[in-house]
């Protein structure tokens, strides 16, 4: 039976056990090819030739597709060396490869692959019938909840880069350059502890830094223990439910809202009770309220997404004592509070929390860059152990040189000083694009709240079917969240969901001019089925 050579030492150079007194010149002479050897089916036992395996096992590889035109193959003297056999024995078998065409050998310069093979020598296989129709079985196969994270991403058209990328800030005015000093200064002298493993709960001095930080700018009750560092907000939520949910608990979420926190306990297995809301929030009495034994409410109280309002004082008041009555947890969502342009940004409901129920979510992906993917969570003290073995179970910790740089970043006063040049930015654009919107669809659209927030969302006052309109523009380069999408009713509006952090000024009017020809198009036909509420 052959043996699958799969050469884990071209990955790692063999170095003796003490790897600590190895020197430097002793790693440069072993260092012999930064080639990676392919897998192929060697077997010295076998009653076929070695030479005779090496040229079938490659040829193999180049014909199928494996091995790609161009690709370097490695040396004969490594070759030999990892396979145990006479460099003359893998000399010979490449020497027939050349001789055949499979691979060019360049003087001094190494072999590849043949970049001269027809086309049709190289294809991959194509899928067999047994894979087709697993493919087709995939569907019954996942679980309920894949299900629904699929119907929700082929639902309408929402990614790219249009001019109306919801949740996609200014990258342009990111300070890349300073940012890029302070990667390059920590990647330079990184602390052999960071090279290690972390404490789930995160790095520290970030920790501190965020703590000290909203306390500040949030009014929130919290000290550097109760902080834990997480891949962005989405794997706060999907924590959250894996540590207080149990299958079937009963959730409730806002109506209209965020479709990625009930992905996320729907993954859990929990039951979603959508809670309507209205000029002051969520609605506590009776709507909540009604919902005996629910678990968890999750609710965005400073920015409700995706309409716009601010939980007013006396509802946040209801909010905590209804916890506290049910002893369930609140999960505050605080995914963009910095920008808020007619008043101070309003304090958050966990520093008003006496009762240790509110479950804090922020992120920096938002403010700064969505690929950084560090957000973060503010725990009640009880709740440390246990996030803190879910995060070791999820992934151990969070990459740790990101979270050293956001920690200077954020000291030196660099975050501080964007917070307020983004501020100033996403005000003039959120205000240009309400003036562009009135102008160019007038009463066809009504705007929401547009008083903070990277987003204005537009309601559509014709039966336009949000979805068609987002699927029409994505084919103009226009991306946006058909507001429909975020109701789990049947009881929906039609709306646009525009970001603006994405799109300046000449994008904005641009796009806003485009939306309009498609929404007058789409207005004079009959859209069976589609209803307002």
């Amino acid at each position: 039976m052959g043996i699958s050579t799969q050469f884990p030492s071209t990955f790692f150079p063999k170095l003796p056990n003490n790897y600590d007194n190895v020197s430097d010149e002793s790693v440069r002479r072993r260092r012999t090819s930064s080639v990676i050897l392919p897998a192929i089916e060697f077997d010295p036992g076998a009653g076929m030739t070695l030479q005779r395996q090496i040229y079938s096992g490659y040829r193999k590889a180049i014909l199928s597709g494996r091995l790609t035109p161009g690709l370097a193959l490695p040396s004969t003297r490594l070759l030999a060396q990892e396979l145990g056999v006479s460099r003359n024995t893998v000399m010979f078998a490449f020497e027939q490869l050349s001789a055949e065409g499979y691979v060019q050998c360049r003087q001094g310069g190494g072999t590849y692959v043949s970049i001269s093979l027809p086309e049709h020598m190289t294809s991959a296989p194509r899928a067999s019938r047994a894979t087709v129709q697993r493919e087709s079985l995939s569907g019954r196969r996942v679980s309920k909840a894949a299900q629904s994270f699929l119907t929700a991403r082929s639902s309408f058209v929402a990614r790219g880069w249009g001019a109306f990328r919801i949740s996609l800030p200014a990258l342009d005015q990111f300070p890349v350059e300073l940012w890029s000093r302070l990667v390059s200064k920590h990647s330079r002298r990184i602390p052999r502890q960071l090279l290690g493993y972390c404490d789930p709960l995160g790095y520290r001095p970030l920790r501190e830094a965020i703590a000290n930080y909203l306390r500040l700018a949030r009014a929130a009750n919290c000290c550097a223990d109760q902080v834990m560092i997480v891949s962005g907000s989405q794997q706060a939520l999907h924590l959250i439910s894996r540590v207080l949910l149990n299958p079937g608990d009963r959730v409730a979420v806002e109506e209209p809202g965020y479709p990625g926190a009930c992905g996320a306990f729907l993954a859990a297995s929990a039951s979603i009770a959508p809670v309507s809301v209205d000029e002051e929030g969520l609605r506590v009495r009776p709507d909540l309220s009604r919902h005996r034994g629910t678990r968890a409410v999750y609710v965005t109280p400073s920015h409700q997404y995706p309409l716009g309002m601010t939980m007013s004082l006396r509802r946040r008041i209801e909010l905590l004592e209804w916890a506290r009555r049910e002893c369930a947890w609140i999960i505050e969502d605080d995914y963009d509070s910095e920008y808020r342009y007619v008043t101070r940004p309003i304090a958050c409901l966990q520093g008003m929390d006496g009762s240790a129920r509110v479950i804090y979510v922020g992120t920096f992906s938002k403010v700064l860059f969505p690929s950084l993917r560090i957000g973060y969570m503010i725990l009640p003290s009880d709740l440390l152990s246990a996030f803190s073995a879910a995060k070791e179970h999820a992934d151990l910790f969070s990459p740790t040189l990101y979270q050293a740089v956001l920690t200077d970043f954020i000291k030196q006063g660099h975050f501080g000083r964007h917070l307020r040049r983004m501020r100033c930015l996403y005000q003039e654009r959120v205000g240009f694009l309400k003036s562009a919107l009135e102008r160019e669809l007038g009463n066809e659209v009504a705007i929401a709240h547009a008083d903070s927030g990277m987003y204005l969302t537009a309601l559509l006052t014709s039966q336009v079917d949000d979805v068609a309109l987002a699927t029409k523009a994505a084919e103009q380069n226009i991306v946006f969240t058909p507001l429909s999408t975020c109701y789990r009713t049947s009881a929906r509006r039609s709306g646009l969901i525009l970001g603006v952090g994405g799109a300046d000024r000449r994008q904005i009017e641009a796009g806003v001019s485009r939306l309009g020809g498609i929404v007058r198009d789409l207005s004079k036909r009959i859209v069976p089925g589609f209803k307002l509420a």
